[in-house]
């Protein structure tokens, strides 16, 4: 079991993971954080509200809803209080390690062949007598006095894992497809998320690759380090907005994937020779 806690004033929130499920608890509205779950997960909101935005779409879960979150899926959530009453919520992650072991267990691979997958993004579950039943019987761990066995959330994954078969036989291929690409390419990735948050070895994870395998891919293709490519790529990208946008410098740092305004302000002005501000003019 861990315990996070986040200070004694202002926002706090307990988070307890009990074998890849997670049981946390929002004491306040917390500002939005950027999710990106490594794993397939189910989210179950028992009290509260969570809102998940893709960019394009914000997606409320209240009190007795819960949704699938598809692995490496870049989000925003929002754990906030609702109806007055604070955020507390269920979260089962479902690692490779798990789902091959339940392919064999289950033999899923002699089910029902050609189905085509789900799509990969956010999907709010229907109310099922599953679903109910298997977060009826995980409600007694919100109190943090009560802990369960290993051996028991196991058994929640499971049946986690049999609820969503119940409700969609797509689950199917989009959770246990283990050919060994998954792999996706690293260029495209690259070009959508340059401007996130990410550490070269989590791009590496989220193309499907060891981080030297996805060095060694990425000689393949750029003459640059993938370091180098990110700024250079961030770089071309400001200047354009500069550019054409008449966006103004504080504007564009941050939205392109500068921290710094000082660090982008001498990378700028290295890679073109004038400061960002010259080109406004």
């Amino acid at each position: 079991m861990t315990i996070n806690q986040d200070g004694n004033s202002g926002p706090m929130k307990l988070i307890f993971n009990y074998n890849n499920v997670f049981y946390s608890f929002y004491y306040d509205d917390l500002s939005g954080c950027v999710h990106r779950s490594r794993e397939f997960a189910l989210n179950y909101v028992y009290s509260g509200e969570m809102i998940l935005d893709n960019g394009t779409e914000k997606i409320h879960v209240r009190k007795g809803e819960c949704v699938f979150i598809p692995r490496d899926h870049h989000i925003t959530m929002y754990k906030k209080t609702y109806n007055g009453e604070r955020y507390c919520g269920i979260f089962l992650m479902f690692t490779r390690s798990f789902l091959r072991e339940m392919y064999g267990r289950l033999s899923v691979g002699k089910l029902r062949t050609g189905v085509d997958k789900l799509d990969n993004g956010v999907i709010k579950l229907p109310h099922t007598v599953e679903l109910a039943s298997l977060f009826a019987s995980m409600t007694p761990y919100l109190d943090p006095d009560v802990k369960p066995k290993d051996n028991f959330m196991e058994l929640k994954l499971q049946e986690g894992v049999m609820a969503l078969l119940a409700i969609d036989e797509r689950f199917i291929p989009t959770m246990f497809d283990f050919n060994e690409p998954w792999k996706i390419d690293i260029l495209d990735f690259m070009e959508e998320n340059y401007a996130s948050d990410l550490s070269i070895e989590e791009i590496a994870h989220y193309t499907g690759r060891s981080l030297a395998t996805f060095k060694r891919d990425f000689k393949k293709i750029s003459e640059l380090t993938p370091e180098k490519w990110l700024i250079k790529k961030r770089l071309a990208k400001a200047y354009e907005l500069l550019q054409t946008g008449r966006r103004k410098v504080v504007e564009v740092y941050a939205e392109v994937g500068f921290r710094n305004p000082s660090h982008f302000s001498t990378a700028f002005k290295r890679e073109f020779g004038i400061a960002p501000t010259a080109v406004l003019d």
